[in-house]
């Protein structure tokens, strides 16, 4: 019972290995194939290249079907008259009756074989092989008078009641066939691989094309695609530089544009908001001048939000990172905002330095706390910020905040970031705000390769942002 013990282990153990094994190797083939179909698919080299080599195929096969056919019935017929004339001359150099020595040495010097049946002399050059390797000329071994007949050019008669019967030598056969295959492969490889790289040559300013197109897309016109022909291609890739550099200038104008607006914006905003503090404080005038001040900063936010929205909104925004402990960021905006210290922080320990722009995920975690925070006024609980490390991500982290307000409907979730948008009811425009703090957040979080998500949590709204 032991040794049976022991063996039903191993071999748990041995299936255990084995299957694991059996299961990557499918895997890995079930990739390969659906790489080899994607590039199938998405590769005009090769497909043009595959058609190229079935023309060739059709192409050789129609012509050894008709060389065949014609060999087969006219060229036959014509050439039957002189094959009868030359065996007839073969016979007689044989003699009679026929001389095995001189049969003999014209099957060395002749691709044939040679038999002699008659009265006196009896010989074949291969003894033990039919005529015809192929059971074509002759089947078996005996003296049936249809395989004899003078009708046939291989079968000729003597003077001395002998027949001769011609036949191709056997490595005639066995040889030819090979060498021919071989030769044929070898060709049609040649072809192939001359053929590929024809194909290659004469799309390569395709290539050109699509990568100049990933680069234009990243932002990267530093780099123009170059001109290698002057062709068709060649002009497709001259257009494609000029409308990248159009493509430049229009962006170089836009952030001119962003940037003249900002500045021009902003400096009115600031003497104006300079001369609401100068004014007197007095009690008649402080709630004019608090409601003047309060429209004043909501004015500088939302050019500052626009601004920096439409930076992060192009394709081509461009991040100033480097590695930051969002923990540490967490607590010191926390201990920024005033009435953020009842903000309970659950942040795990040892989490990696991410690589992020500061100053945009600051502002990213300040317009979640503000949200937060409006909308707890009165809830049981203070908002949460959570950070952590996500379960199925490696290097990244999570930061999520919820608040323990009223909640939004479910139907209006997936368009709280969108710009501008405003929910009625409880989340109404007396909370502040014109409907750009969500917007923004989202454009910081897709900015840095991650995603933002709204859910109700019943109560409260949950936001998580998912970085890396």
């Amino acid at each position: 019972m032991r040794f049976n013990g022991r063996r039903g282990a191993g071999q748990g153990n041995e299936g255990e290995g084995v299957c694991p094994g059996k299961e990557r190797r499918r895997h890995w083939h079930a990739r390969m194939h659906a790489r080899m179909q994607q590039r199938w698919r998405s590769s005009v080299r090769v497909r043009i290249v595959m058609m190229f080599v079935v023309l060739a195929l059709v192409m050789a096969a129609v012509f050894v079907g008709g060389m065949k056919r014609s060999f087969s019935s006219t060229w036959a017929e014509a050439a039957q008259p002189m094959l009868m004339d030359y065996a007839d001359r073969l016979v007689a150099e044989l003699g009679t009756p026929p001389d095995v020595v001189r049969a003999q040495a014209l099957v060395d010097r002749l691709p044939i074989t040679i038999r002699i049946v008659g009265p006196t002399v009896n010989w074949e050059s291969n003894p033990g092989d039919d005529m015809h390797p192929r059971g074509g000329w002759l089947r078996d071994r005996d003296h049936d008078d249809s395989m004899f007949s003078t009708e046939r050019w291989f079968v000729r008669p003597t003077a001395d009641g002998h027949k001769i019967i011609f036949g191709w030598a056997p490595r005639l056969w066995q040889l030819a066939p090979r060498a021919a295959g071989w030769t044929t492969l070898c060709v049609l490889l040649l072809l192939v691989v001359v053929a590929y790289g024809l194909v290659s040559r004469l799309l390569r300013p395709l290539i050109d094309i699509r990568e100049g197109a990933q680069r234009f897309g990243r932002g990267e016109f530093t780099q123009p695609i170059p001109i290698r022909r002057n062709d068709d291609l060649g002009d497709l890739a001259q257009r494609v530089n000029t409308m990248a550099s159009d493509i430049q200038a229009m962006l170089d104008a836009k952030r001119g544009l962003l940037l003249a607006l900002s500045h021009e914006l902003r400096s009115p905003l600031t003497r104006a908001r300079l001369n609401a503090e100068l004014l007197p404080a007095t009690p008649e005038g402080e709630a004019e001048r608090e409601a003047l001040l309060r429209d004043l900063n909501e004015m500088r936010d939302l050019i500052s939000d626009l601004l920096e929205s439409e930076r992060l909104a192009s394709p081509h925004a461009a991040l100033q990172r480097e590695p930051v402990d969002l923990a540490v960021l967490v607590r010191e905006i926390v201990a920024e905002m005033p009435g953020a210290q009842v903000v309970r922080l659950e942040l795990a320990d040892g989490l990696p330095p991410q690589a992020i722009d500061r100053m945009r995920v600051r502002l990213m975690v300040r317009n979640l706390l503000d949200n937060a925070l409006r909308y707890s006024a009165g809830a049981p609980q203070p908002p949460t910020v959570t950070l952590r490390v996500p379960a199925e991500a490696e290097g990244g982290a999570e930061l999520e905040v919820r608040d323990f307000g009223p909640g939004v409907d479910d139907a209006q979730l997936e368009r709280l970031t969108e710009p501008f948008y405003r929910t009625d009811g409880a989340r109404a425009r007396a909370t502040g705000g014109v409907g750009l703090g969500m917007y923004l957040c989202r454009l910081i979080a897709e900015a840095h390769g991650g995603r933002l998500t709204v859910r109700n949590a019943h109560p409260g709204l949950q936001i998580s942002v998912r970085f890396g």
